[in-house]
Formats: structure tokens, C-alpha cells, sequence
């Protein structure tokens, strides 16, 4: 391999200056001419490991977590490959959604052309950084020839019985006429476009059955030992599988009478022990028997209070500080374990999705149905007994702990955990009871009825319903001229000549689905095909997933920790049974990173956010607008709290080598870390003291290093102690930096013991044979080469390594280099330090006695008397008592 020629100025004692961005331009090209990162082929023989970080939205700006996400990962891949492994770190991009619409509708472009500027512009940030990445496998989701493949997935899990349509509430728009995302509805809940009142409506979308997979993402879980506990228990929350029972209220009187034939009201309950303690049955303002069973006097306030629920989204209905509203509709059922007529209400905090969307209220066991009770003055009937105390409300909460049963029946006494079956049993021997597994888990919404997304490829027909576009015929492609204004509805709706297609079954008149996927939908299976990223016959070969899945190694925020991973498991999962693949899990092993904060400054007052050059410094920072003193905060960088840090311009002044090294040494990954300017510095700094301790060793006049014959490395039989040391301090580093690289990822350790084994080396290398030099700054330059990789192929290649330093095996530490032949024995007098000598590690106490007392310290302060006693500590001090 040639090396890349050196053009670093030189200072006035002859040595090369540091230059980084010299370095680091003319490496990165040179890596880029010999293909250095390029994937290995299916047949390489050495063991597979992918490292993946999760691939960013096109924004066009790269920002320091950014560069925090992609520098682990790439540490990583670099650590694994010198390791001897075939590594496969690829990337791409998240390139459909809101956003580029967004700027596509403001700039009255294109999005694909804004989307396409924004990936090139960032590929070029990122190739800055010097990552080892595999360029030819860059994906990005909007291109056809990814989104084909969505499409055919999506049709894969369409015949597998997982898509389908449905009514659902989505965000309506009244002025613009158009659903909305969620993340079109501002926090007030209006319309980000139109200003106007979001309304609630019902529409039908496409859904996939994430709920047939419910209880092996939860069970699975537990197969993820690589994975952070934070990330399984936010998982397993967010299925929320809970056991309990279906219990059936019989609807009485004129309710009974509008429903027809069932004329119950089902409800779920994790507490059918409680049963005895309802007082009321609640529904969903939007459950479906609330018009049917609405008496005439309770209509025109039950549609008041229904229209005001449909402006309100679900967190905000059930958020804890809120008040708990609700009333009745003029119906009752009658509670089926003692025949009790209870009244029907709506309430705020029962939704419509999640279970039957119908509730037993039992105040005194529940916290919300306590705080409603209050409310509304409905009866607390406490049927759980504290243990150890008298009937009473704990202290005037509901008591939602187990107990024992009273005022129940024949179940008064009995333990509420058995009271759950035995009460179950009956309900199920009667015909109003079930056991059931609930689950907080809803089916995905995958339909968003914008343009910029990819298209679902069904085609609806008057005679044969929904039909899938046929397989040969995909990609289904977003046409050029649809109108993004938002006016209307859809923009791809309003496109007839797009949408009148004939069906592909009877060849009559039909028309598309206008609706596009949900963005995630792209981002559930991007990892199967960096894979197989050029295959145009199917989206990934069984093959190739089973060489390199499950990814080793995934690095992302924990932003992610729910939706993403919990989608692209549920993917995996039901490809594996469509016979695409045979993995169970996507991801081995997963690390969250923690974010870049940085100093702001905030006025409390009024809470605006101000720049770091306009705020004045009179002891304490002021306002420029109002002079008032301002907090100091440490936050998440953003553009709009004036925090945010430009990585182009840290790199220019200091190169990426310097801002590798600093976003990994200044916290552990997964911890958030404080951006300090000083601290740039001091990264800086060490790498000149790195480069100056090189630039000494290759131009030594009398013996200057070569490493091209480091393969033969022959070390002197018998090693003086100042290469004993040296050797010590090269094994120690291999062996704490290979720990610290290994499980939970130190980097920040890991760089510290290379400023320790930097320290040992400096000055000490003029005083051993060439061989220990030599061994000594191979290692020094293969361990400093994941983070600063630049500068360590500079190294390289200034003292004569053969090819890249990249391409080099990872250093193995050697046992023996870190046993000491002498250990250093602490000497003291009555108890007080009076000095030290070196001794033999081995010595044992007899000997150890023996040396203490023949030293010139026990002469001098002994003064020729003998001790009356020694205390002797092996391997650290004699203590000598006259």
C-alpha cells in the first residue's frame, strides 16, 4: 500500500507541526482510493459483526449528537475489525416525513429535491468525521428503489393477515378540509397551518396487528441481555399486558329496550376482588352505545361534553393534574355479583381504545375513580380492609393494595388475591365473567394522509374490494405534480389522473389508496437491507440475513427506546414467519447514548431564551433587554435556547480527531454530557503532546523507529528496569483499554489510560533498547487508532508501518510483562514513614524483616539498638518499634 505523502510544516527544531486538517483531508481521501472501509464478501472466513447506528432524518445540518451517535459506533466498528472481524457498518437515511413537505410547501419545491440537497450535504458532514463507513451501501428511504421494497413488505404482511382497514379517530382539520399527523396539531390543539380547532373524527386507515405479536415482544424481552433495563422495562410498560377478568353489567329499563339484542356492558377490570365496591359504570364519550342508551333529558348536555372531548387528545384527557369531568347519561345497569342498579356515566379519563372502552368505578380502590367519586359526589363503598386496621379509607385515599375482603357476600374474609379467581369462577360459572389478558398495546396506524411518505399499494374496487397492486408492477411512484398546498384534503387524493387506475383483478374502473405510511413503517426493516443492499430481485436474501443479523452492536437515542425498536421487533418477528428470515430479535446488543447539553441562559421571568453575545456580565449574567439576572442552565443543544454547536466549526479549528476524542472522553456514553470549550482544548492538547512524542521517536538521529519489522519483534533477553517499566505500563494499557472496549464501552476510561500509558512513554523511550521503543509506539498508535484515526494512520506511517494502521491486528497484552520482580517496601519507625526499599515481590515475611533491618533507614534511626518488635505487612511496609 503507498502511503499518502506528508506536506506537515516544520518548526523551527526540524519536527513536523501538527496540521489536523491537513492530516485528516489527505487520509480520508487516501482511505477513499484504496476502498479501506468497503464491506467484506459473503465468503470472507472471519466472523461477521454489524455495527449500526440508527440512520438520521435529512435535515441538512449535522449537530453534536450527531456526531456523539456516529463516532461510538464507529469506535466500535473500528475496535471489532482490528479485532479480526468482517464489519459491516453501513448508513443511510430516514428520508420521507413531515418536515420536508413542510420546507417542499414553504420553498414551493420539490421535496425529493430538497430531501436529496439535505443528504448530500450532511454525507459530506459526516465524511468529515472520518468514519469508517461503507458508502456503497447507502440507503434512503424516499428513493424508489428502497420504497419498493416497503411496499412489497407491506404486501407480504398484508397476505399474512396483518393490514387492514378500519375506522379510526384521527385529527380533522374544519378550514383546510384534511387529516392531520399528530405532530400537525400544536400543543393548544389547533391546526399548525390553518389555526384552526382540531376536531376528532372517525376515517377509515390501514392498521397492522402488532397486537398478535403483544405477548412475544413482551415475553422476548427477556432474551436482550445486551440491552439497557431502562429500554426493556419502557418496552414492557408501553405493551402494558395486564391480568384480569371481562365482566358483563346487564343494561335495565329503556336502555335495555334501544340496544336490541345485547343489552350488557362490558367492561375490563385487573380487580374483580372489588367487585362489590362499584358504585357507578363508566364509558368512553366516544364508546358506541353511549347515543343508543342516552336517555332524551341527558342528550344535549352528553353531546356538549362529547364535542369538547373531540378537541382534546388522549394525554391531556388522562394527564394526573387534571380535574376528573365527567356526568351521567340517564342509564343504569345492574351489577350481576349482588343485583345492584348502578348509574352510567362518560368520563374524560376512559378511553375509547384501550380495553372496551367501558370501566367499573370502585372509588374506594382506585385513584382515579376516588378522585371522580369526590368530584361528583358518588357513593365510596370500601370493600378491601387495610390488614392490622379498622374500615376507614386509608387516611382518605383509596386503598389500592391487596387486603381482605368485607361487605362482599360469601367472599368476606378470603385474601383479595384469591378473591380474583374465586370471584372470576363464579362470574364464568354464571355466564357474566371471563379471564382475560389485556394489553395497553394498540394495532399500529400506519395511514397518513400526506404526500411525502410512501405509498400504500392497494387499489380499492366497487366489486373486489381492496386489491394489492401486483407484485411486478411495484414500485407504486409519488407522482411529480400533485399540489402540496394542504388546501383540500390529500394532496396525492386530489390527483385524478394518478388515482384511476383499473383494477388489477377485473380490469374495471377502480381508484388507488391515497394514503402514505407512517414513516416508521420505513424504518422497521432498514437494517435487513444494508444486508443486501444491491439485490433488485427481493428485498434481502435469507443468506444474507443470516450472515449478518442480528446487528452486534446498535447505537441510538433513547428518544427511540419505544416506537422504533418496538416496530422493528414486531417486523422481524413477522417476516420470520412469512419464511423471510429465521431471527427472532434485530438487535444483539443496544446502547443509548445520552445527550450533548450545553450552557444556556434563561430568563425566569419570561422564560425567553437568551444569546451568549448579548447577555452582560455584572457578577452575575443580566438581560440586555430588561437587566434582570438570568439562570444559568445546562441543556440540550438547539438552535432556538442559542446553545447549539456548529461540529464544522470545532472541526476546522481543531479537527475531527479532537472533536472525536472529546465527545468520547468527556462522559460515558449512555450519560448526558455538559459541553466545555476547555475541554476541547485539553483533547487538543494531548494530541500535540501525542504528536511531539512521535515526531521525537522518528527523528532521532542516532536509532529512529521503524515499525516495518514489527512482525519480527525480537525483545533483549534480559530487560533493565526502565524497560520493565515501559513494558509494564504498554500491558497495562493493552489490558484495561481492551476491558474498557469490551461489554459496557468506557470510552472515556479507555482514553484516560491512554494519556497514563502517553506520560509513562515520555521520556522514558530514549532510555530502553529499540525493540521496547519499537513495541512501545506500536501499541501506542494501534490503540490510539478507533479514536483518533487520522492522526494514528499519520503515526503509522511517519515511523514506516506496513499498510494501514486500521488494517492492523488489535494488541494482546502479555501476563508476564505486568508482574513486577521488585516491589517498593515502605519503611517506618514508631509508626512513622522514614523511607522505602525496593525488595523482591516474592520475599516472604522472614525475608522482608531481614531487608528492613540491613537498610540504611533501620541504621540510621535505630541508631545500632535492636527493635523490640517488627510488624511486617506483606507488599507494603515494616514497621520497625525500638
Amino acid at each position: 500500500m503507498t502511503a499518502a505523502s506528508s506536506s506537515q510544516p516544520e518548526s523551527s527544531n526540524g519536527q513536523r507541526r501538527y496540521d489536523p486538517l491537513d492530516t485528516e483531508q489527505r487520509w480520508q481521501s487516501h482511505w477513499k482510493d484504496i476502498d479501506l472501509d468497503s464491506t467484506p464478501a459473503a465468503d470472507d472466513p472471519r466472523p461477521p459483526f454489524y455495527a449500526l447506528s440508527m440512520f438520521p432524518y435529512p435535515s441538512g445540518s449535522l449537530h453534536m449528537g450527531h456526531v456523539r451517535n456516529y463516532v461510538i459506533t464507529d469506535v466500535i466498528a473500528r475496535v471489532q475489525r482490528m479485532r479480526g472481524d468482517a464489519v459491516l457498518h453501513p448508513m443511510g437515511w430516514d428520508a420521507f416525513g413531515l418536515p420536508a413537505e413542510n420546507a417542499a410547501i414553504e420553498r414551493g419545491i420539490d421535496p425529493g429535491v430538497w430531501t436529496d440537497h439535505n443528504i448530500g450535504q450532511m454525507r459530506d458532514q459526516l465524511g468529515r468525521l472520518g468514519l469508517s463507513i461503507d458508502w456503497t451501501r447507502e440507503q434512503a428511504t424516499c428513493h424508489d428503489d428502497y420504497y419498493r421494497w416497503t411496499q412489497w413488505l407491506f404486501l407480504e404482511l398484508q397476505q399474512g393477515g396483518l393490514a387492514y382497514q378500519k375506522e379510526a379517530q384521527v385529527n380533522w382539520d374544519p378550514i383546510d378540509q384534511t387529516v392531520l399527523a399528530n405532530e400537525q396539531v400544536d400543543a393548544d390543539g389547533k391546526s399548525w397551518r390553518s389555526g384552526a380547532v382540531v376536531e376528532k373524527r372517525l376515517l377509515r386507515q390501514w392498521f397492522l396487528k402488532i397486537t398478535d405479536y403483544a405477548d412475544a415482544l413482551l415475553d422476548d424481552l427477556d432474551q436482550l441481555k445486551g440491552w439497557p433495563e431502562r429500554v426493556r422495562t419502557m418496552q414492557a410498560n408501553w405493551i402494558g399486558r395486564s391480568k384480569g377478568a371481562e365482566i358483563q353489567f346487564s343494561l335495565t329499563g329503556d336502555a335495555a329496550a334501544a340496544v336490541g339484542a345485547d343489552k350488557t356492558i362490558t367492561v375490563f377490570t385487573t380487580r374483580p376482588d372489588t367487585l362489590f365496591g362499584a358504585s357507578y359504570v363508566v364509558l368512553a364519550p366516544e364508546h358506541p352505545l353511549v347515543n343508543a342508551i342516552t336517555s332524551a333529558d341527558h342528550r344535549d348536555a352528553v353531546t356538549a361534553f362529547r364535542d369538547l372531548m373531540s378537541t382534546l387528545s388522549s394525554d391531556e384527557r388522562t394527564a394526573e393534574d387534571q380535574p376528573k369531568r365527567g356526568l351521567p347519561i340517564g342509564a343504569e345497569v345492574t351489577n350481576p355479583v349482588n343485583g345492584e342498579k348502578l348509574p352510567v356515566w362518560i368520563a374524560d379519563y376512559v378511553l375509547a381504545d384501550y380495553g372496551t372502552g367501558a370501566v367499573m368505578g370502585v372509588p374506594a380502590h382506585d385513584e382515579r375513580d376516588f378522585l371522580f367519586a369526590r368530584r361528583h359526589e358518588l357513593p365510596v363503598r370500601v370493600v378491601i380492609q387495610v390488614p392490622g386496621a379498622d374500615e376507614h379509607l386509608n387516611d382518605g385515599e383509596a386503598w389500592t393494595e391487596p387486603g381482605v375482603l368485607i361487605h362482599s357476600g360469601d367472599f368476606d374474609g378470603m385474601a383479595s388475591e384469591e378473591a380474583k379467581e374465586a370471584i372470576t369462577a363464579k362470574g364464568r360459572d354464571e355466564g357474566w365473567a371471563q379471564p382475560k389478558v389485556q394489553f395497553r398495546l394498540r394495532d399500529w396506524l400506519i395511514s397518513r394522509q400526506r404526500y411525502w411518505g410512501c405509498p400504500i399499494p392497494i387499489i380499492h374496487c366497487d366489486s373486489c374490494g381492496a386489491v394489492p397492486v401486483p407484485r411486478e408492477e411495484l414500485p407504486v411512484r409519488l407522482p411529480k405534480d400533485a399540489d402540496l398546498s394542504g388546501k383540500g384534503g390529500s394532496p396525492l387524493a386530489q390527483l385524478d389522473s394518478w388515482v384511476s387506475v383499473p383494477c388489477p383483478s377485473c380490469g374495471k374502473p377502480a381508484r388507488r389508496e391515497t394514503d402514505t405510511m407512517d414513516t416508521f413503517m420505513c424504518s422497521s426493516w432498514y437494517f435487513l437491507r444494508f444486508a443486501d443492499p444491491g439485490n433488485t430481485d427481493a428485498p434481502f436474501t435469507p443468506e444474507a440475513i443470516a450472515r449478518w443479523l442480528p446487528v452486534k452492536q446498535y447505537v441510538g437515542g433513547i428518544e427511540h427506546a419505544i416506537l422504533h425498536l418496538l416496530y422493528a421487533r414486531f417486523f422481524t418477528k413477522a417476516l420470520r414467519d412469512r419464511g423471510l428470515l429465521t431471527i427472532d430479535e434485530p438487535f444483539e446488543r443496544l446502547l443509548t447514548q445520552g445527550m450533548v447539553q450545553a450552557v444556556t441562559y434563561r430568563n425566569p421571568r419570561t422564560g425567553r431564551y437568551v444569546a451568549p453575545d448579548r447577555v452582560s456580565d455584572e457578577g452575575d449574567p443580566r438581560d440586555p433587554d430588561d437587566g434582570g439576572e438570568l439562570e444559568v442552565l445546562f441543556e440540550k443543544m438547539s438552535k432556538s435556547k442559542y446553545n447549539g454547536v456548529d461540529p464544522a466549526a470545532v472541526i476546522d479549528r481543531y479537527g475531527a480527531d479532537t472533536a472525536r476524542m472529546f465527545i468520547l472522553f468527556k462522559a460515558p456514553p449512555e450519560k448526558d454530557l455538559e459541553w466545555d470549550d476547555a475541554d476541547v482544548e485539553g483533547q487538543f492538547r494531548f494530541l500535540q503532546r501525542l504528536w511531539r512524542l512521535v515526531e521525537s521517536a522518528a527523528t532521532n538521529a542516532d536509532q529512529p523507529v521503524c515499525l516495518s519489522g514489527d512482525g519480527a519483534l525480537t525483545l533483549p533477553a534480559e530487560l533493565s528496569e526502565a524497560e520493565q517499566e515501559v513494558r509494564r505500563a504498554v500491558h497495562t494499557a493493552i489490558a484495561e483499554i481492551g476491558e474498557d472496549l469490551s461489554g459496557d464501552f468506557q470510552f472515556n476510561t479507555a482514553i484516560s489510560e491512554l494519556m497514563k500509558l502517553s506520560n509513562a512513554l515520555s521520556g522514558a523511550l530514549e532510555t530502553v533498547t529499540p525493540a521496547v521503543r519499537q513495541e512501545a509506539l506500536s501499541v501506542l498508535i494501534r490503540l490510539l487508532a478507533p479514536f483518533a484515526p487520522h492522526l494514528a494512520e499519520e503515526f503509522w506511517h511517519r515511523l514506516k508501518g506496513s499498510q494501514s494502521v486500521h488494517q492492523q491486528p488489535w494488541p494482546i497484552h502479555d501476563p508476564a510483562a505486568l508482574v513486577k520482580d521488585t516491589i517498593e517496601l515502605v519503611i517506618q519507625v514508631k509508626g512513622k514513614v522514614r523511607g522505602s526499599l525496593q525488595v523482591p515481590a516474592d520475599a516472604d515475611k522472614a525475608r522482608l524483616e531481614e531487608l528492613a533491618l540491613a537498610s540504611d533507614v533501620a541504621k540510621k534511626w535505630l541508631e545500632g539498638q535492636s527493635p523490640r518488635r517488627v510488624i511486617v505487612v506483606p507488599g507494603k511496609l515494616v514497621n520497625l518499634v525500638p
